[in-house]
């Protein structure tokens, strides 16, 4: 069985060196990059299971960068999250928007920093992903799972993959409810521990995209999705 691979992202060369080393202790193929341009050279080359990103760094920070690697296509099934020194809500909100799928701050010990990269790797293995068909079509929407697309209407959305599972979980039984503690355990796993706001942001972006007239808000509850009329 071939070593999943793991891309690490920061300008602090040390920094690269100490997790790649204990990341290599543990049997990962390990890559590592001291800029934004220079990661997605690597990761359009290497296509790793993993990018850790460090928010700040100079010229193309760490958010540009998801930003990016998020509009490549065959990347769409590449993990990212944020390692980074900045805790901040604001600053986890605008990774989760840029299509991070987690963040982690910094100062974590190396066993720990381990234990969740596991933790977020066998989400890709377990297929967390909410279990529909190819093409689903509710409504005025259109899902094209294999290409992760949405259509509504004449317009055509590519959306980041969390994203894209959230509307897809909804999609798949309209008009039922679905419980903030089931999106995060079908969409993100049981394993990590994401911040309280990580539905939030990513149900708002839906909406930005798509319009508020088909996900609702329980309160208190969770979301559902409507059929309007």
């Amino acid at each position: 069985m071939n070593a999943e691979k793991i891309l690490l992202v920061d300008d602090e060369q040390d920094i690269l060196n100490f997790i790649s080393y204990n990341l290599k202790k543990e049997g990962y193929e390990v890559f590592t990059a001291l800029s934004g341009k220079e990661a997605i050279i690597i990761a359009k080359k290497e296509k790793p299971d993993l990018i850790i990103i460090d928010v700040m760094m100079p010229e193309m920070d760490g958010i540009e960068t998801c930003q990016e690697l998020r509009t490549i296509d065959e990347l769409k099934d590449t993990l990212i999250t944020f390692l980074s020194a900045r805790a901040e809500d604001y600053s986890q909100v605008a990774g989760f928007d840029a299509g991070a799928d987690d963040y982690i701050t910094k100062p974590i010990k190396p066993r720990l920093l381990v234990s969740k990269i596991k933790a977020i790797l066998r989400r890709k293995s377990n297929g967390n992903s909410a279990e529909i068909n190819a093409e689903v079509e509710i409504g005025s929407i259109r899902i094209d799972r294999e290409k992760y697309l949405v259509y509504k209407g004449e317009e055509t959305h590519s959306l980041p993959k969390k994203e894209f599972e959230l509307l897809a979980l909804l999609l798949s039984k309209p008009g039922k409810v679905f419980t903030r503690e089931v999106i995060l355990e079908t969409i993100w796993g049981t394993d990590v521990v994401v911040g309280d706001r990580t539905i939030d942001v990513h149900i708002r972006k839906l909406r930005e995209r798509l319009g508020d007239e088909n996900i609702e808000t329980i309160k208190g509850v969770g979301y559902k999705f409507k059929i309007s009329l």
